[in-house]
């Protein structure tokens, strides 16, 4: 497994006389806070407007939401591809450029259809501008000391909903729906369009190579059962976690707990997850990538399980709730790591597209497949038991997800994990 706490001299940039990108780091944080409070955080707050402005069905525009998602976990698998290749520069700033005119379609959708556009559209700018490009950037120029960068712009990225769910709340007191989009699309442009313009110029590295992390060709690490087994416990993982976020406050307000308390509970989580992504460096040092992967799969299935346990008192399911959020957080980082944990950076950018597209396809159809299953199996508790076993399942799969089952070329050299 890589040295995560020793960088190495010119490894960042692939040459010995090239320095980090200073400007990088800081101007992801802030597009990343930037772009996931308005392209993803805003529409949560603003669809109730919406629907009762429009008389558009909830069902519909959630699903024009849930499009964009799907959108965004296949668009991601090329958009890795050309991470590779040309570096994040050119990727984030089309991105950027594509959020601000998927917003003003979105606010000016005169009908279903062009709101479905508006959001299709918006998918790829999720794909162009969200964590995998910034994971790759930061894993590239920051390797081998990317988890510290990792966990600073997670923890940045973190605060997205904290900072735009209230203001696109303040904002649609006082506007409408469609005049609120059309304020943030202008935020959205003057903070990111640049930002990834002018930080993201530094020359583009070639890729590190160390006896413990022999460059694989992309194709046969795709195919190989590690990663399909890794992808597998990911897409289960995700799965679990997505319809946990969207359930639990109406698995609350079914055990008689007031909308604010499960408003509570459901925040107080987010706490947890700034708090777990604080953690992850140290569990990084002192487990390997296929234990590190089971025990945190293991805990969000403890955590399932405890939500559909314990009915109470209040404090224990505040408590029940960091703890989901802590794994949440570190789940995050995981999973950014995971391909450089095992295969190295050589492929970076296309492997993280591949292994995360199902991953996120399961996210965006999660909510959806959760309140739907929660009628037939009699309520949410049940449905939380269900979840549980999905992340056991998960767990369950960890631990063939190490590189010494990949099936190996004569005289190619084993890979450490």
């Amino acid at each position: 497994m890589t040295d995560l706490g020793t960088p190495a001299r010119g490894v960042a940039t692939g040459t010995g006389d090239r320095s980090r990108p200073r400007a990088a780091l800081p101007a992801l944080c802030a597009t990343q806070i930037v772009s996931w409070g308005i392209v993803y955080y805003a529409f949560p707050v603003l669809n109730p407007q919406i629907t009762a402005a429009t008389g558009w069905p909830a069902g519909a525009t959630t699903a024009a939401f849930s499009l964009g998602l799907v959108v965004s976990a296949l668009a991601g698998i090329r958009v890795g591809r050309i991470l590779d290749r040309s570096g994040p520069r050119t990727v984030m700033t089309t991105g950027s450029v594509l959020g601000v005119v998927s917003l003003l379609i979105v606010a000016a959708a005169p009908n279903v259809p062009v709101f479905f556009a508006g959001w299709a559209l918006a998918g790829l700018a999720m794909a162009a501008t969200f964590y995998q490009p910034a994971f790759a950037a930061l894993t590239h120029w920051w390797a081998p000391d990317h988890v510290r960068a990792l966990t600073i712009v997670t923890l940045a990225g973190g605060l997205a909903s904290t900072v735009f769910a209230p203001l696109t709340a303040a904002l649609a007191d006082h506007l409408s729906w469609r005049h609120t989009y059309l304020v943030l699309a202008i935020i959205l442009a003057l903070v990111t369009i640049p930002a990834h313009a002018l930080a993201l110029r530094a020359p583009w590295p070639e890729a590190p190579t160390s006896p413990a992390h022999t460059a694989a060709e992309a194709v046969d690490v795709s195919r190989s059962r590690p990663f399909l087994l890794l992808a597998a416990a990911f897409t289960l993982s995700a799965f679990t976690m997505y319809a946990v976020v969207v359930a639990l406050v109406p698995l609350l307000l079914e055990r008689g707990y007031t909308t604010s308390q499960a408003a509570w509970a459901l925040g107080i989580g987010g706490a947890g997850q700034t708090l777990g992504r604080t953690l992850y460096a140290a569990l990084a040092r002192r487990t390997a990538a296929t234990a590190r992967t089971t025990i945190l799969v293991a805990l969000g299935a403890l955590a399932t399980a405890a939500f559909a346990a314990a009915p109470g008192p209040y404090a224990l399911l505040i408590a029940v709730s960091v703890m989901a959020g802590m794994v949440r957080g570190n789940l995050t980082l995981l999973q950014a790591t995971a391909i450089t944990d095992r295969w190295g950076t050589a492929h970076y950018g296309r492997l993280s597209g591949l292994l995360a597209a199902p991953a996120h396809t399961a996210a965006a159809l999660a909510p959806f497949a959760g309140a739907a299953l929660a009628v037939p199996l009699g309520g949410y508790g049940p449905l939380f038991l269900l979840l549980a076993a999905v992340s056991v399942a998960a767990a369950l799969i960890a631990p063939w997800t190490g590189t010494d089952a990949v099936r190996r070329r004569p005289g190619r050299r084993p890979r450490s994990h």
